[in-house]
């Protein structure tokens, strides 16, 4: 499929990649020309790709291949990757992940030495992750309400809508309409998230809704304050919008795609 942003012809077609024996499958958004920087969308918890598609479309606007994809195991409903929800953790999404971004790298018109990551929520926490893995590698970063908040979740035994006794973890969690492995908890009980992302140095931008009532503004000042403590010669952005819950409004969702493409647009020449 072809379709046109602002006089710009994007193509849209699917892609799979493997995961060990799990098949990955997302959508490529992608304009005319060879070496074009990489975009790699990830959505939250319980959601699927749909939810993310307009970052990806509006990173392609700019001129990036962008990509997003559904999580193995991490949708509750329309999710086409394969995989159960009760092997789903943080860290195999974090496997899902580099495995999109070894596929994207190999495709004969990106450049693989620009690539940004982008999430929401969960998916944000998991990008903040895996940056930090590849940190020679991801050159930006975009955040939107990012779920620093679920190792504390996990220790205090609430997570979303899930209860449980965090010294007696169950074999099963249910978690409202998803059922959730111990691994869930177990992959992020003992993690401590700014550790993990110190090491970062590419440029950061995070966005967060002063309403957000699942992920409180003092876990997304701590990640900034991490990034910020490690800065270098690199750009770390907090945009606040007012009003904003977990989960963006269209009006809000507006002003935080004018943020990504005012910061995104800087890694194309």
């Amino acid at each position: 499929m072809i379709f046109f942003m602002k006089n710009r012809a994007i193509k849209e077609s699917v892609f799979y990649c493997k995961r060990d024996t799990l098949t990955i499958r997302g959508t490529e958004y992608r304009p005319d020309g060879e070496n074009l920087p990489i975009a790699i969308v990830s959505h939250g918890f319980m959601a699927f790709q749909d939810t993310v598609r307009q970052y990806a479309k509006a990173l392609a606007e700019i001129g990036y291949a962008a990509y997003c994809f559904d999580f193995c195991g991490g949708s509750v409903v329309k999710g086409k990757s394969d995989g159960k929800t009760t092997d789903m953790s943080v860290l195999t999404e974090v496997e899902d992940l580099e495995a999109v971004i070894e596929y994207v790298k190999q495709q004969a018109y990106t450049d693989e030495t620009k690539i940004l990551l982008m999430g929401c929520s969960q998916g944000g926490f998991v990008s903040a992750l895996t940056a930090a893995k590849h940190k020679e590698e991801i050159s930006k970063l975009v955040l939107f309400y990012p779920a620093f908040c679920i190792p504390d979740d996990a220790r205090a035994g609430k997570m979303m809508f899930a209860k449980f006794d965090p010294a007696n973890i169950p074999d099963l969690v249910s978690c409202g309409p998803m059922k959730l492995g111990r691994c869930y908890v177990e992959d992020v009980i003992g993690m401590n998230p700014y550790e993990e992302i110190r090491d970062y140095q590419g440029d950061v931008l995070i966005v967060h809704g002063t309403k957000d009532d699942i992920v409180n503004m003092t876990y997304i000042e701590q990640a900034y304050d991490t990034y910020m403590e490690n800065k270098t010669n690199n750009k770390v952005s907090l945009k606040i919008i007012e009003d904003g819950k977990h989960g963006f409004s269209k009006k809000h969702d507006a002003m935080a795609i004018q943020y990504v493409k005012d910061f995104a647009i800087t890694i194309i020449p």
